[in-house]
């Protein structure tokens, strides 16, 4: 496009007098000759905005996902962002914001984040949220961290269905922190947690500190949250639930079933996909664990005046102030992401929420009663139910699947090898990782482009 300068050469000249100079090269003449350039860069003239714009857009025509319908989640999915939600969280007040250390000039995004915790504890059935942590994965890390300082073990046994990356994620965390991670396998799409309390999970394991499950977990199947429960009152644990927000408008709260800790990632609420991220750590814990609670935490009490206001509360657990006796160096937050979260709740409301979740739900319903009419295709997890996905086992590689249904306009899932490894694990066998494939069906998707899919994937199948 052709140059922009924002100043006149009214406003320049009015600068130079200012400073006393007579030209721009006066000014930058401490500039050493050396570093100047010395002619103009070698670049096309200018073309006009919508020019450019539309040799932008015939680029963007070229990649073939951007035409693609997506039926693809494992933590990050294609869920409606209503234009008021892009419209209020884009303000320059939250865009360019800094750090609220100051409340007497951050009132306004205090509120919001207050706001926003407001509704992630209501989400979680729990009665304190933080200010959001970078991503679910680091939410369970420290959701972890928490639960061993509390707990005083150091032993976790986490459910094979908590996403692979968040497990993975944690397992990097342990190996300095000295977490003994032990996973406890599938059966059927949800956790085989021992029959009996003293029955161990795998070789050598110690009784846990903290019990980790998904809900739903990462193949879209709903725990026993009771029963996760039990054994970790048995043991005399921490119940820390990596849960899926979305379908909290149509599931009991994991607060509700006992749960210590709730984790999860807040993506869905209002940040669209692209290019992985910007993510949202959700993370909200009971009041007695509260001055454990890593990152930021927004209170609200009263000015001089009376008047109602928000300040960050209970600094002194962080890292950043107690040192030496911080259990996390978690010491900010994904603003933005949060006060986008909390449009997008504040925009559904308790309905608009159960109603979101219903549709996914009723839309995965329907997926999976007419995929199983696909020769060779099955259901990886049985009849385990499910809420906004679901793994298939195709007869072929999933790979192969995605890649053939791709040319047909659609983004068919995950390949479940392209989270677990080739080799799978504690969640599927290496041949179901092979052909196993994630499919995630939300709000956006339409009848017709369900009865697509299915006709896609039965040529994809066959071919």
């Amino acid at each position: 496009m052709a140059d922009y300068l924002p100043h006149t050469e009214t406003e320049v000249g009015a600068m130079l007098a200012f400073l006393g100079l007579g030209s721009a090269e006066e000014l930058f003449a401490a500039v050493p000759a050396a570093l100047r350039l010395a002619g103009g860069l070698a670049m096309a003239p200018g073309e006009p905005e919508p020019d450019v714009l539309a040799h932008m857009e015939s680029l963007a025509d070229a990649n073939r996902a951007h035409r693609l319908v997506c039926f693809a989640g494992a933590g990050a999915y294609d869920h409606e962002v209503p234009p008021v939600v892009r419209a209020l969280a884009g303000r320059s007040e939250f865009v360019t914001a800094y750090t609220p250390y100051q409340p007497e000039v951050a009132q306004g995004v205090l509120q919001a984040v207050f706001e926003f915790q407001t509704m992630a504890a209501r989400l979680a059935g729990l009665p304190v949220a933080n200010a959001s942590l970078y991503d679910g994965a680091s939410a369970l890390v420290e959701a972890v961290n928490l639960g061993t300082t509390a707990a005083g073990r150091q032993t976790v046994w986490v459910s094979a269905g908590v996403h692979p990356h968040w497990r993975h994620c944690l397992a990097t965390f342990s190996r300095g922190s000295g977490h003994q991670v032990v996973e406890v396998p599938l059966e059927g799409g949800v956790t085989r947690w021992p029959d009996e309390p003293g029955e161990p999970v795998g070789p050598g394991a110690e009784p846990p500190g903290v019990l980790v499950v998904g809900y739903p977990n990462y193949l879209g199947c709903l725990e026993d949250l009771d029963a996760a429960r039990r054994l970790a009152d048995a043991h005399g644990a921490l119940m820390v639930v990596a849960a899926d927000p979305v379908a909290a408008g149509i599931l009991r709260s994991p607060g509700d079933a006992g749960a210590d800790v709730v984790v999860g990632e807040g993506q869905p609420f209002g940040t669209a996909l692209g290019f992985g991220g910007p993510y949202l750590g959700l993370f909200c814990c009971t009041l007695a664990q509260v001055r454990r609670l890593p990152g930021r935490l927004v209170g609200e009490t009263v000015d001089v005046q009376g008047r109602r206001a928000y300040v960050t509360t209970l600094r002194a657990r962080e890292q950043d102030i107690r040192r030496e006796r911080a259990t996390s160096n978690v010491c900010t937050n994904q603003t933005l992401m949060a006060v986008t979260a909390a449009v997008q709740l504040g925009w559904l409301g308790t309905a608009g929420l159960a109603e979101v979740a219903l549709r996914c739900a009723r839309g995965t319903r329907y997926l999976r009663e007419a995929v199983v009419a696909v020769d060779g295709v099955e259901l990886l997890t049985g009849d385990a139910p499910v809420v906004r996905e679901l793994a298939l086992r195709t007869p072929v590689p999933a790979a192969t699947v995605v890649e053939r249904m791709a040319t047909e306009g659609y983004l068919a899932g995950v390949a479940l090898d392209a989270l677990t490894g080739a080799d799978g694990d504690g969640s599927v066998t290496a041949d179901d990782a092979a052909h196993g494939l994630l499919v995630a069906v939300t709000e956006r998707r339409t009848r017709a482009e369900l009865d697509g899919y299915v006709a896609a994937l039965d040529k994809a199948v066959r071919s």
